[in-house]
């Protein structure tokens, strides 16, 4: 779908390389896991500086878990413009997923290869938020989009409910969020800022 206009969001990430980003020496760096919820890019999260924050904090404190290494948290403000955007809200582009899936599914078979699965990240784990499968599938769709000569998608966006209820009973969860997924950042980030305060 196309975007109606901009997104407020934030990268989590070492003060030193943010200091970089506001300095326009740098974008920020697209991810490149497997397990990444929304494929391949560089990932923020939607009006939440604090949430951002305390990935940056959580890095900090599991070196062990991630390439790079935080010894600053620090956040980074963008302005993105979405552009033709798969939004995991979205009715159609669920659709677009779940027929993706189908193929993905009989690709996979063709080749004798197992299917990847989503996977817990520690002990206790039941967000599953090492997500091989939805990884796989999101960076399928761009697959098939490219070789059906479709329109490529700029960005992702998806809404993940993560973590503890919230409160006894609850079905909304402690760790809610939107986070956007950047294909190529040099042409979806219009600017990036330092945001005034943060606050968890």
């Amino acid at each position: 779908m196309r975007s109606p206009g901009f997104a407020l969001a934030y990268h989590g990430c070492d003060e030193e390389v943010g200091e970089r980003i506001l300095r326009n020496k740098e974008h920020v760096s697209p991810s490149e896991n497997a397990h990444d919820w929304l494929g391949i890019g560089a990932y923020f999260w939607e009006n939440s500086p604090a949430r951002a924050l305390q990935w940056a904090e959580f890095v900090k404190r599991n070196p062990q878990h991630f390439k790079h290494r935080i010894q600053k948290p620090f956040v980074v403000g963008a302005i993105l413009d979405l552009g033709n955007y798969l939004d995991l809200t979205d009715a159609e582009s669920l659709k677009i997923v779940l027929s993706v899936h189908k193929v993905f599914q009989e690709s996979m078979e063709q080749s004798g290869l197992p299917m990847p699965a989503n996977a817990p990240s520690h002990g206790g784990d039941e967000d599953l938020v090492k997500r091989f499968l939805d990884c796989a599938v999101i960076n399928f769709v761009h697959v098939v989009r490219e070789n059906q000569n479709m329109p490529s998608f700029d960005t992702v966006r998806g809404v993940f409910t993560e973590g503890k209820p919230l409160y006894p009973g609850a079905k909304i969860m402690s760790k809610t969020h939107v986070q956007i997924c950047v294909r190529e950042p040099e042409a979806s980030v219009i600017a990036y800022f330092r945001p005034r305060s943060i606050r968890g």
